[in-house]
């Protein structure tokens, strides 16, 4: 795939990212970075729709020393049901498994023992190219930092995911501009990530991660960049694409971002001690 004199030819490796080459100018420096976007050659099954996005049952994340005794039990026992069009925040102090428990939900870990359904798939033990799939085609993530390559447009950062799916160049574009137009982007297509203000890269991340039409969205503090009006513009899109029912996760510290979603579960030392539904939510 070549893009605004960008090669992003993909070198595939062994594990669960890509190993990808970029060469920036006609005859440039070229430089590597791994991406989390999934081969395009599809090796599942489509996935069945049911009303239970997530179903995570007694899911535990062990870190184990060399020699095999346990180290860190960073998650244990976890029973976690997500219905779908569902809006959740997960809260809870460092150290407490919010960041392994969105990893596994993710796809970009696996759990030490237990189950869990995604779609009404068992992707416990799925190896990494099976995990590399799903996460590219059912899962949106929506990050911080934003994670957005700074030498393509915003309309070709859109695209990179669907690239990675094989989907050709004239739907790629259709599909990136619709999207970017959803998040009001829509004259900002050609514009590269430095050009925009800090809202609107995160709009830009966030349109990425919906062009793939994912089961579910998972974002790690999507506002912790971000000033607090900015921040509030961006938890009112999320607001919106709830309604519309996409099924959505949330990390965060902060309890007025927790209170827009619908249920707030809370842990503590890698378990859930507090699931309850949020009465005030919007």
């Amino acid at each position: 795939m070549l893009v605004s004199g960008i090669d992003l030819e993909p070198r595939w490796s062994c594990g669960d990212s890509v190993e990808t080459s970029i060469g920036v100018g006609p005859g440039g420096v070229r430089h590597r970075y791994r991406t989390p976007f999934p081969s395009y050659r599809s090796t599942l099954s489509p996935m069945t729709t049911t009303d239970c996005v997530v179903r995570l049952q007694g899911v535990r994340r062990d870190y184990c020393k060399p020699d095999g005794s346990i180290l860190v039990e960073a998650l244990r026992g976890i029973d976690l049901e997500a219905m779908r069009g569902e809006y959740i925040a997960v809260m809870g102090p460092s150290g407490s498994g919010k960041s392994t428990l969105m990893n596994i939900l993710g796809c970009l870990d696996r759990p030490s023992a237990g189950s869990y359904q995604l779609d009404g798939v068992d992707v416990s033990h799925l190896d990494d190219t099976a995990l590399s799939d799903i996460r590219g085609r059912r899962i949106g993530f929506v990050f911080q930092s934003f994670n957005l390559i700074s030498e393509l447009t915003i309309e070709e950062n859109v695209e990179v995911p669907l690239f990675y799916q094989g989907v050709g160049p004239t739907e790629r574009r259709e599909r990136a501009v619709k999207m970017l137009n959803r998040v009001g982007l829509g004259d900002r297509v050609s514009h590269r990530p430095t050009e925009l203000s800090g809202g609107q890269q995160q709009r830009a991340a966030i349109a990425r991660s919906l062009v793939v039409k994912p089961a579910m969205l998972l974002a790690d503090e999507p506002t912790g960049n971000l000033d607090s009006a900015t921040g509030s513009s961006i938890l009112a899109l999320l607001d919106e694409l709830h309604k519309e029912g996409l099924t959505m996760f949330v990390v965060t510290h902060d309890s007025r971002i927790a209170e827009r979603c619908q249920r707030i579960i809370h842990l503590e030392d890698g378990a859930i001690d507090c699931d309850a539904s949020n009465g005030t939510a919007q």
